[in-house]
């Protein structure tokens, strides 16, 4: 099964270790936002098209709504007629901003998108286009990546960042009323290989670690794994106003993969694996 994997970020290096016969595609090689420079897949004709390149910097997007569209969802409708162009399953990976958070418990399939930020439109619309073109399909949610590869665009992540900090002797204040559902990117990719090999009925799927917590919980869960001593607080949202509104609860239920034999293990196991491979501890 040969496989094109679209952006070579946080979650697309790991993709890329996962498969046997697979072509990286990074920036330089292609933009989706560019239909011409997307017929570069025709010439490969893979088997399946993983789409994992975003305009993901939220506050940003809020500045720069046009380049937000032109990447999250012209780029979804370029790569989706390609796809069915060359008959490739295409993935297009989403997230979890697709919601208003405003439900209180983690979000199914099912539920209806709502977001309420320029990112989170733009990817539900290159949803609504991947599910408009293409006849085989996955749009696959994902929340809070950490991958050793780091953001791209942003430098490391989330994790990276705490420990930085806490090194420095900063004192870390942070949100402790805004919850979503960590994922490690060496776990989302094992899963998006067993969702292809497994030929799970095309559609919707959300691929996170199992479980949920506030960025005050996932930091706090880092410390207590590393044995770093840190000056950490929790704090509200509301002390630390954004551009981009963010839902309050983001978090996804994976009810569904578990369902068709997916299992995934709970975010602070893979919390502690990420930071084995770091080197942390």
């Amino acid at each position: 099964m040969k496989v094109a994997v679209i952006g070579i970020g946080q979650l697309g290096s790991d993709l890329v270790k996962v498969f046997d016969d697979v072509i990286p595609l990074t920036h330089k090689e292609i933009e989706v936002a560019d239909f011409s420079s997307c017929e570069v897949i025709k010439d490969i004709k893979p088997e399946v098209i993983i789409n994992t390149a975003a305009y993901h910097k939220t506050d940003e997007c809020e500045d720069d709504p046009e380049k937000s569209f032109l990447v999250n969802a012209i780029g979804a409708r370029n790569i989706a007629k390609i796809a069915k162009d060359v008959n490739a399953v295409n993935i297009f990976i989403s997230t979890d901003y697709v919601f208003d958070g405003a439900k209180g418990s983690p979000y199914s399939e099912d539920d209806v998108a709502n977001p309420i930020n320029a990112y989170g439109i733009s990817k539900y619309a290159g949803e609504l286009f991947t599910k408009y073109i293409s006849k085989k399909y996955y749009i696959l949610r994902v929340s809070s990546l950490f991958g050793v590869a780091g953001a791209s665009g942003k430098g490391g992540n989330f994790v990276e960042t705490m420990i930085s900090k806490a090194k420095s002797g900063s004192e870390l204040n942070v949100v402790d009323d805004i919850t979503m559902s960590p994922t490690y990117t060496v776990d989302a990719s094992i899963a998006i290989k067993k969702i292809i090999e497994s030929d799970l009925p095309y559609g919707i799927y959300h691929v996170t670690n199992d479980g949920f917590c506030t960025w005050y919980e996932f930091a706090k869960a880092i410390f207590e794994v590393t044995g770093i001593s840190a000056n950490l607080f929790p704090t509200t949202s509301d002390k630390y106003p954004t551009k981009a509104k963010r839902p309050m609860n983001s978090s996804l239920s994976i009810d569904k993969i578990k369902s068709h034999g997916i299992a995934m293990r709970h975010w602070k196991e893979a919390l502690k694996a990420y930071l084995i491979e770091k080197r942390h501890i």
